[in-house]
């Protein structure tokens, strides 16, 4: 008898763990979007959106997106407090790296702050590559 309730009673016990632990799990990060050069070309269009340079200060004073409006490096240990100071509560913020790394890491952490994101997929690299506009 017992051969066949000792498996019964540990299945019961799985799955009420199973299902304690699924309760604890908190949601998931709001997701950003990647897009390519030219759709990111279209949405940094609308002046409405932020576009946020990612990258180091070296970097971008060597050369950055045409109408960069703001300028955060994301490896720095102040990137949330300083994203979530300067950018508008539910603004969408359109946000590159030099090749597409770092900026998946800071499009991550803002669209987990309740912002919209989008990605340049291939970064200022592809943006130079396509003969977009920078300065």
């Amino acid at each position: 008898m017992n051969r066949i309730i000792y498996p019964i009673v540990v299945c019961l016990m799985g799955i009420s763990c199973q299902e304690h632990k699924a309760e604890r799990q908190e949601p998931a990060a709001e997701k950003f979007q990647s897009v390519s050069v030219d759709e990111f070309a279209q949405v940094i269009a609308d002046t409405n959106v932020v576009v946020l340079d990612v990258r180091t200060q070296e970097e971008h004073v060597a050369g950055h997106i045409a109408g960069t409006t703001l300028h955060i490096d994301v490896l720095k240990a102040d990137f949330d407090s300083l994203a979530v100071a300067n950018i508008k509560e539910k603004s969408t913020v359109a946000l590159y790296c030099r090749s597409g790394n770092r900026s998946k890491r800071a499009a991550s952490t803002l669209a987990g702050k309740g912002f919209q994101v989008i990605e340049l997929a291939t970064g200022y690299n592809g943006w130079v590559q396509a003969g977009k506009e920078v300065e």
